[in-house]
């Protein structure tokens, strides 16, 4: 028998998101990213986890899924890492 976890990450408000799904997260200020999602719109691709925030981040699924964060691409890169940003800067917790 086969046990199989899923590693989620959360990408703001509570929306969490397979990690193994994940293609790439990047930033949707480019031209290329914005005709990318607005095709994904169209075609009922996009999944919009904003909450009704400014987009700030946009996830790329293998399952040809876009989704929508209003967290940043570093963000999620370090939720998806694993480090809080004082173990990313070198700080202690304590």
């Amino acid at each position: 028998m086969e046990i199989f976890v899923t590693k989620l990450i959360n990408i703001g408000f509570g929306n969490l998101v397979n990690a193994q799904k994940i293609v790439a997260i990047v930033s949707p200020d480019a031209a290329p990213i914005k005709r990318l999602v607005q095709s994904a719109k169209n075609d009922g691709r996009v999944i919009d986890a904003t909450q009704g925030r400014k987009t700030k981040g946009v996830i790329l699924t293998d399952q040809n899924q876009v989704i929508l964060s209003a967290l940043q691409p570093d963000t999620i890169s370090r939720r998806f890492s694993g480090k809080s940003e004082l173990e990313e800067r070198g700080e202690s917790h304590e």
